[in-house]
C-alpha cells in the first residue's frame, strides 16, 4: 500500500516527531504489526455510516431545497449513541431546534470551518492516522484540518481552537485521547447537535483482528449542555485500494459566497433556480 504525503503533512510529521519510515511505499514490506510494542494504527481510514447527518436515529427526508430533488436528501441511519438518543439539557435541547431552523446557513461545515473532534472522525471523507515512536498525527481531508496526539509532556491548551487539544496514552492495546479546549462553534452532526466549551471528549481507538477496521468510542462529558456523559461507538474502516490517500479538500473557496456574498456590490447572487420547462 502506497501513501501520499502532501508537504504540509511532511512537515508536521517532523515537527511531532514522527518517524516517516513506518510508512510504506512503493517496493517496501508492509508496515510492522507493532510499533514500540503498541498496535501500529498507521492508514487511512474512513467511516460508512450516516452519523454524520445525525448522530441519532433518523428517517429518510428531504431538504427545503426541493429543486435539488434526491439530490443531497438525507438517507435513513441508526443512532449510533449508548442508549439512543443526546441527554441534552431542557435549553441546549431549544437550541439544537433553533440552529436547525436556518440548516444549512448554521452549520459550520457549510462554513468550511474545521469540523472539530469528534465530528471530524465520520464525516464523509477519509483521514489518515501517522503513526511513529512519539507523538501521533491525525489528518482529515475535509478543511485540510489535522490534529496531533500529544503522547507526552501532556498540557493544558494555550487557547480554545477548533480541534482542540489532544492527549493520549496507551491503555493495553487501545489507544486513549482525551481532547479538551474545544470552541463552542463545531457542530456533533448535520443536524444542529452541538457543545459548549467544556467539552471534553475521551477518544478509544482500538485495532480489530484482522487489521483492516478499527473500533471507535467517543465519551462527551459537558455538564453545561448534557444531563450526563453519554457515548457514541462505530467502527472505522481501512481504505485498501492500493493507491490509498489523503486528497486536498480545500473548501473554502466553495463558500465565499455563504460567508462574504452580503457584502459584494449588489449582494448575494441569487439561490440556484432550474430552468423553466416549456409548457406542453
Amino acid at each position: 500500500m502506497r501513501y501520499r504525503f502532501t508537504g504540509a503533512v511532511v512537515v508536521l510529521a517532523i515537527a511531532v516527531g514522527v518517524s516517516l519510515s513506518v510508512m510504506p511505499t512503493a517496493g517496501q514490506a508492509p508496515n510492522p504489526a507493532r510499533i514500540d510494542g503498541h498496535p501500529n494504527l498507521n492508514g487511512v481510514w474512513q467511516a460508512l455510516n450516516t452519523a454524520y447527518w445525525n448522530l441519532e436515529d433518523h428517517s429518510a427526508s428531504g431538504t427545503q431545497f426541493w429543486q435539488l430533488g434526491a439530490l443531497f436528501a438525507v438517507p435513513a441511519g441508526q443512532s449510533v449513541i449508548e442508549g439512543g438518543s443526546i441527554p441534552y439539557l431542557p435549553q441546549a435541547l431549544q437550541k439544537r431546534d433553533e440552529l436547525m431552523a436556518d440548516w444549512p446557513a448554521t452549520d459550520p461545515e457549510a462554513k468550511c470551518y474545521m469540523g472539530g473532534i469528534p465530528r471530524s472522525n465520520y464525516m464523509p471523507y477519509p483521514f489518515q492516522i501517522v503513526q511513529g515512536n512519539k507523538d501521533i498525527l491525525f489528518v482529515y481531508e475535509f478543511a485540510s484540518s489535522n490534529r496531533i496526539v500529544h503522547m507526552s509532556d501532556h498540557e493544558e491548551p494555550p487557547v480554545d481552537s477548533w480541534m482542540g487539544w489532544s492527549n493520549g496514552r496507551w491503555e493495553g492495546d487501545t489507544l486513549v485521547v482525551e481532547v479538551i479546549g474545544h470552541n463552542d462553534q463545531t457542530w456533533l452532526d448535520r443536524s444542529g447537535n452541538h457543545h459548549s466549551a467544556q467539552l471534553k471528549v475521551t477518544e478509544r481507538w482500538s485495532l480489530a483482528p484482522g487489521g483492516n477496521h478499527l473500533n471507535y468510542e467517543a465519551t462527551l462529558e459537558d455538564p453545561q449542555t448534557y444531563s450526563r456523559p453519554w457515548t457514541i461507538r462505530m467502527p472505522m474502516y481501512r481504505r485498501v485500494e492500493p493507491n490509498a490517500q489523503i486528497l486536498e479538500y480545500k473548501c473554502v473557496e466553495f463558500s465565499e459566497e455563504l460567508l462574504y456574498g452580503d457584502l459584494k456590490k449588489g449582494g448575494r447572487a441569487p439561490v440556484w433556480m432550474p430552468p423553466e420547462r416549456e409548457q406542453p
